[in-house]
Protein backbone atom coordinates (compact mmCIF):
# COMPACT_ATOMS: atom_id res chain seq x y z
CA UNK A 1 0.00 0.00 0.00
CA UNK A 2 1.42 3.18 -0.67
CA UNK A 3 0.40 7.00 0.24
CA UNK A 4 1.46 10.38 -0.58
CA UNK A 5 5.07 10.15 1.43
CA UNK A 6 6.03 7.25 -0.68
CA UNK A 7 6.37 10.31 -3.43
CA UNK A 8 7.94 12.46 -1.49
CA UNK A 9 10.51 9.77 -0.53
CA UNK A 10 11.04 9.07 -4.32
CA UNK A 11 11.51 12.66 -5.22
CA UNK A 12 14.09 13.23 -2.54
CA UNK A 13 15.74 9.71 -3.09
CA UNK A 14 16.55 10.88 -6.11
CA UNK A 15 18.01 14.45 -5.42
CA UNK A 16 19.76 13.24 -2.60
CA UNK A 17 22.05 10.03 -3.25
CA UNK A 18 23.09 9.66 0.73
CA UNK A 19 18.88 10.00 1.65
CA UNK A 20 18.10 6.96 3.79
CA UNK A 21 14.63 6.92 2.49
CA UNK A 22 13.67 4.66 5.35
CA UNK A 23 14.10 7.27 8.25
CA UNK A 24 12.91 9.70 6.07
CA UNK A 25 9.66 8.29 5.35
CA UNK A 26 9.19 7.97 9.25
CA UNK A 27 10.15 11.28 10.02
CA UNK A 28 7.65 12.29 7.49
CA UNK A 29 4.58 10.03 8.15
CA UNK A 30 5.19 11.24 11.96
CA UNK A 31 4.97 14.77 11.13
CA UNK A 32 2.12 14.68 9.11
CA UNK A 33 0.42 12.75 11.23
CA UNK A 34 1.28 15.70 14.44
CA UNK A 35 0.01 18.23 11.96
CA UNK A 36 -3.28 16.15 11.43
CA UNK A 37 -3.73 15.89 14.66
CA UNK A 38 -3.17 19.36 15.47
CA UNK A 39 -5.44 20.60 12.82
CA UNK A 40 -8.32 18.54 13.85
CA UNK A 41 -7.57 19.68 17.56
CA UNK A 42 -7.50 23.09 16.90
CA UNK A 43 -10.77 22.41 15.08
CA UNK A 44 -12.50 21.39 17.67
CA UNK A 45 -10.88 23.84 20.43
CA UNK A 46 -11.74 26.45 18.19
CA UNK A 47 -15.52 25.30 18.62
CA UNK A 48 -15.12 26.01 21.89
CA UNK A 49 -14.00 29.29 21.39
CA UNK A 50 -10.24 28.32 23.11
CA UNK A 51 -6.95 28.30 21.96
CA UNK A 52 -4.59 25.70 22.31
CA UNK A 53 -2.61 27.73 24.78
CA UNK A 54 -5.73 27.76 26.80
CA UNK A 55 -6.63 24.61 26.78
CA UNK A 56 -2.96 23.14 27.73
CA UNK A 57 -3.34 25.68 30.90
CA UNK A 58 -6.59 24.28 32.11
CA UNK A 59 -5.27 20.83 31.33
CA UNK A 60 -2.39 21.31 33.91
CA UNK A 61 -4.60 22.92 36.54
CA UNK A 62 -7.13 19.52 35.86
CA UNK A 63 -4.47 16.87 36.31
CA UNK A 64 -3.61 18.18 39.47
CA UNK A 65 -6.59 16.91 40.74
CA UNK A 66 -9.03 18.26 43.11
CA UNK A 67 -9.01 21.20 44.60
CA UNK A 68 -7.51 21.73 40.54
CA UNK A 69 -5.53 24.56 41.83
CA UNK A 70 -1.63 25.40 41.40
CA UNK A 71 0.57 28.43 41.43
CA UNK A 72 1.47 30.67 38.66
CA UNK A 73 5.05 29.59 38.95
CA UNK A 74 4.38 26.02 39.10
CA UNK A 75 2.05 26.45 36.09
CA UNK A 76 5.02 28.54 34.45
CA UNK A 77 7.39 25.66 35.29
CA UNK A 78 4.97 22.69 33.84
CA UNK A 79 4.28 24.38 30.60
CA UNK A 80 8.34 25.70 30.03
CA UNK A 81 7.36 29.04 30.19
CA UNK A 82 8.06 32.14 31.92
CA UNK A 83 6.14 33.84 34.65
CA UNK A 84 5.13 36.87 33.08
CA UNK A 85 3.55 34.68 29.77
CA UNK A 86 1.79 32.99 32.65
CA UNK A 87 0.37 36.20 34.12
CA UNK A 88 -0.90 36.91 30.73
CA UNK A 89 -2.24 33.47 29.92
CA UNK A 90 -4.25 33.31 33.30
CA UNK A 91 -5.56 37.42 32.72
CA UNK A 92 -7.16 36.13 29.45
CA UNK A 93 -8.38 32.66 30.89
CA UNK A 94 -9.61 34.55 34.54
CA UNK A 95 -11.47 36.85 32.04
CA UNK A 96 -13.05 34.11 30.37
CA UNK A 97 -14.12 32.77 33.67
CA UNK A 98 -12.23 29.54 33.32
CA UNK A 99 -9.64 30.36 36.46
CA UNK A 100 -10.01 32.29 39.44
CA UNK A 101 -6.76 33.49 41.24
CA UNK A 102 -7.29 34.51 45.06
CA UNK A 103 -4.36 33.27 48.02
CA UNK A 104 -3.44 29.88 48.94
CA UNK A 105 -5.57 28.79 52.01
CA UNK A 106 -2.89 27.38 53.54
CA UNK A 107 -0.61 30.08 52.80
CA UNK A 108 -2.34 33.90 52.10
CA UNK A 109 1.10 35.16 50.76
CA UNK A 110 0.56 32.56 47.80
CA UNK A 111 -1.70 33.03 44.86
CA UNK A 112 -2.96 30.24 43.08
CA UNK A 113 -5.22 29.88 40.28
CA UNK A 114 -8.37 27.83 40.44
CA UNK A 115 -10.14 25.95 37.78
CA UNK A 116 -13.77 27.18 38.07
CA UNK A 117 -16.87 24.95 36.97
CA UNK A 118 -16.92 26.71 33.78
CA UNK A 119 -13.54 25.95 33.12
CA UNK A 120 -13.45 22.05 33.83
CA UNK A 121 -16.77 21.50 31.75
CA UNK A 122 -15.12 23.08 29.04
CA UNK A 123 -11.84 21.62 29.14
CA UNK A 124 -13.95 18.21 29.51
CA UNK A 125 -15.82 18.54 26.65
CA UNK A 126 -12.55 19.66 24.64
CA UNK A 127 -10.85 16.55 26.07
CA UNK A 128 -13.86 14.21 25.13
CA UNK A 129 -13.60 15.45 21.57
CA UNK A 130 -9.79 15.51 20.95
CA UNK A 131 -10.04 11.95 22.17
CA UNK A 132 -12.31 10.84 19.95
CA UNK A 133 -10.28 12.05 17.22
CA UNK A 134 -7.23 10.60 18.46
CA UNK A 135 -9.04 7.24 18.64
CA UNK A 136 -11.02 7.43 15.40
CA UNK A 137 -6.75 7.57 13.93
CA UNK A 138 -5.89 5.11 15.76
CA UNK A 139 -8.29 2.90 15.66
CA UNK A 140 -7.77 2.63 11.59
CA UNK A 141 -5.07 -0.03 13.05
CA UNK A 142 -6.26 -3.30 14.19
CA UNK A 143 -5.28 -3.79 18.26
CA UNK A 144 -2.22 -6.01 17.62
CA UNK A 145 -1.03 -3.58 15.14
CA UNK A 146 -1.78 -0.30 17.59
CA UNK A 147 -0.10 -2.29 20.90
CA UNK A 148 3.08 -2.71 18.32
CA UNK A 149 3.01 1.10 17.02
CA UNK A 150 3.01 2.06 20.62
CA UNK A 151 5.77 -0.44 21.87
CA UNK A 152 8.01 1.27 18.77
CA UNK A 153 7.20 4.83 20.12
CA UNK A 154 7.86 3.75 23.16
CA UNK A 155 11.19 2.71 22.32
CA UNK A 156 12.01 5.83 20.38
CA UNK A 157 10.74 8.24 22.78
CA UNK A 158 12.83 6.25 25.09
CA UNK A 159 16.35 6.95 23.06
CA UNK A 160 15.00 10.64 23.47
CA UNK A 161 14.76 10.72 27.05
CA UNK A 162 18.29 9.85 27.55
CA UNK A 163 19.70 12.54 25.99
Amino acid sequence: MKDSIDDHVALWSREQADLDARVEGIVVRMQVLTRHLDRKRDAVLASYGLQWWEFKTLHMLRRGGTPYRATPGALAKQLSMSPAAMTNRLDALERHGYVVRGHDPDDRRKVVATLTKAGREVWERGIDDIQKLEQDLVRALPVKDQDVLEDLLRRLVKSTEQD
